[in-house]
């Protein structure tokens, strides 16, 4: 997978990509993650990116010119599944969001700044566009880095135990029951006896009653989602 990340500011999306899974995974040839500074691909001496909003109004509005030349040159070198504006107002990201983008070839994310994109970029430019949640950050970068670990953890090969990752909370809809390791006893807080008395089935139909349990009480939402 190839993951072409368009933005502002590059510096503040190094940091998550040297360490931890995303690392392994980068030194792995699992992913290549490549940062597009937008401003390489701006029309004028002043390498301006944005502009006041026709209307009038307060704030300033990503210009649609370095957006369409950096696409554009992208799209030349290799052909892209998805071209992804990241925004307060896209669709929210999710498991199954995550799970069908970890299986895509090459994607493009476009990281909003300001006000945001011109709407023309919206319109014409991208395929999709995903929100991290109901708030508002300054720009894209985080909500990219946050949209990448939850993509490049999929890839086959990328997690030490595959299979940890098909029993994350959401996969099946429902939160992920209780976890507990050693030491069995600490300070008079003990794990529940069923973890240790080696029966498997007894214990996965615990890991299942617990999740259910779990989800009624965070998250119902969920179950009324399944009905």
């Amino acid at each position: 997978m190839q993951i072409d990340i368009i933005t502002l500011f590059p510096e503040l999306l190094s940091s998550p990509f040297e360490a931890s899974i995303l690392k392994r995974a980068i030194a792995a040839n699992k992913v290549v993650v490549n940062f597009h500074n937008l401003r390489d691909y701006a029309t004028d001496k002043q390498k301006q990116v944005d502009d006041y909003p026709f209307g009038g109004g307060a704030g300033m509005v990503m210009k649609i010119e370095p957006i369409d030349l950096c696409i554009k040159k992208l799209k030349s070198e290799r052909a892209y599944d998805e071209i992804i504006y990241l925004t307060p107002d896209g669709e929210q990201l999710n498991q199954n969001i995550a799970n069908t983008l970890s299986t895509k070839k090459n994607i493009i994310l476009l990281c909003g700044h300001y006000k945001g994109v011109d709407q023309r970029v919206r319109d014409h430019l991208i395929t999709r566009e995903i929100s991290i949640g109901d708030f508002v950050l300054s720009g894209g970068e985080l909500a990219a880095a946050i949209l990448c670990d939850s993509i490049i953890r999929l890839i086959p090969g990328v997690l030490g135990d595959e299979s940890s990752a098909l029993t994350d909370s959401y996969q099946d809809g429902i939160l992920a029951p209780p976890i507990y390791t050693r030491p069995a006893q600490y300070m008079g807080w003990n794990v529940p006896p069923i973890l240790t008395s080696g029966n498997t089935p007894a214990v996965e139909k615990w890991r299942e009653d617990k999740a259910i349990e779990k989800t009624k009480a965070q998250r119902p939402d969920l179950l009324t989602d399944k009905d």
